[in-house]
């Protein structure tokens, strides 16, 4: 192959990276502005004071054996729950989150964003908050709209694969809209 020819499928595959960045760039602009941004506040919940993430509590002893049963601090998150922020809400729980360090169980809920913490050994209530990290995660990974339309994770998975597969052509459109010409000019020369 010819100087001038190799030159030539150089230029054009240098213009089709370029027209494919573009245009992906102008398609996903909202959608990657969403994740940095959201990305940002995940990278910076546990150092933003109790505004995305209550804080976690300490209990009275982190001996498993002097705790209450886990069923009867459920019962008690869920009571919690209902007579102080609303009856309205629904109680399935998406997890219980056990800091047996701390002294504390925490209980995150499914289908809204409280947690309850409560102190292990004796049930008080330590801490009813907003988990607004949870609603931000949310909205990166993109299960807002699953949660949103009941759909069972399909449109996170589907959202996933296309930002994923998105930020490596960005990655390598990228890379070589860079490297490109200065192998270019060097193969010219």
């Amino acid at each position: 192959m010819s100087l001038k020819k190799k030159r030539k499928n150089q230029a054009k595959i240098l213009r089709n990276f370029r027209a494919l960045h573009r245009s992906m760039g102008a398609l996903l602009f909202v959608f990657f502005f969403m994740i940095s941004i959201s990305g940002l506040l995940l990278g910076i919940k546990k150092n933003s004071g109790s505004l995305m993430l209550p804080k976690t509590q300490t209990g009275t002893t982190s001996e498993l054996k002097n705790w209450l049963p886990l069923s009867d601090l459920k019962e008690k998150a869920i009571r919690v729950l209902e007579d102080s922020v609303s009856s309205e809400l629904s109680t399935e729980l998406d997890r219980i989150d056990v800091r047996d360090e701390k002294g504390i169980v925490k209980f995150i809920f499914a289908k809204h964003y409280y947690g309850i913490q409560l102190d292990g050994a004796t049930g008080a209530v330590l801490s009813i908050g907003k988990r607004r990290s949870d609603v931000v995660e949310n909205i990166h990974d993109g299960s807002i709209i699953d949660n949103y339309l009941g759909t069972n994770g399909y449109v996170k998975l589907i959202y996933t694969i296309v930002m994923s597969v998105a930020l490596l052509v960005f990655t390598i459109t990228g890379f070589w809209l860079w490297y490109g010409p200065k192998y270019m000019r060097k193969t010219n020369r």
